[in-house]
């Protein structure tokens, strides 16, 4: 899966669970924001993650996933480790 690919089915579920216009989600746009999530949506999100993509996510490296942009390039990273 190139990131072209996973970026897309990532907006693709994120729009979907947080009811948000795919549109609104750009690489560059901040994730809790564009999001609206709270620390209580934010675990739903790095769940959801997981499950569809197969991966872990640490606590430490959540705080560092700002952008999609980020967030993007760590589940690329993930799924080719």
């Amino acid at each position: 899966m190139n990131k072209q690919e996973l970026s897309a089915k990532i907006n693709e579920v994120l729009a979907e669970e947080f009811e948000v216009d795919i549109e609104t989600i750009t690489p560059e746009a901040d994730i809790k924001k564009t999001l609206d999530l709270d620390s209580l949506s934010l675990v739903d999100l790095v769940a959801l993650i997981e499950d569809t993509f197969d991966v872990k996510i640490d606590g430490q490296d959540v705080s560092k996933i700002q952008s999609f942009d980020s967030l993007y390039d760590f589940v690329l990273g993930k799924i080719n480790a």
